[in-house]
């Protein structure tokens, strides 16, 4: 478990990048969690820039995963899973192989399949301090 309280947007270069550096040897599929507004998506677009990736990151509530290749030619999954009603819904958009792809699978709002998650992965859960300040607890 590692933790980073009081966080700002300032802040956020250095919070990724020890992120990334934390979980070097952890599972790839990485679980958000928090409350709307706690600063799962502006983490994202953090991560993945950080990951290598050039393009814009934008949060994929409409189409439920976006793809990004980095610097690499890595692949990394963005996923919203927000606006689904059960787990048989993220089963239909084909998770499942995203999942066993073995690349990095970005995860918000995963309460939404909970069912899903009984394999190793890592949770982060955020928590809006106040309108500037953010914690991050890294769980796996």
């Amino acid at each position: 478990m590692r933790t980073w309280e009081s966080y700002t947007l300032t802040d956020l270069p250095n919070v990724a990048s020890e992120v990334i550096l934390a979980l070097q040897d952890a599972p790839q599929v990485w679980l958000f969690r928090g409350q709307m507004g706690a600063g799962k998506t502006t983490l994202t677009k953090e991560i993945v820039k950080q990951l290598g990736v050039d393009e814009s990151v934008q949060s994929p509530t409409f189409s439920l995963v976006n793809e990004y290749l980095n610097k690499k030619g890595q692949r990394i999954y963005h996923f919203d899973l927000y606006r689904l009603k059960n787990v048989q819904e993220a089963l239909a958009i084909g998770i499942e192989e995203y999942l066993d792809s073995g690349n990095y699978c970005i995860i918000e709002w995963p309460e939404q399949a909970e069912a899903l998650w009984d394999f190793p992965h890592v949770n982060f859960q955020l928590e809006a301090i106040n309108e500037n300040e953010r914690n991050l607890t890294l769980i796996w």
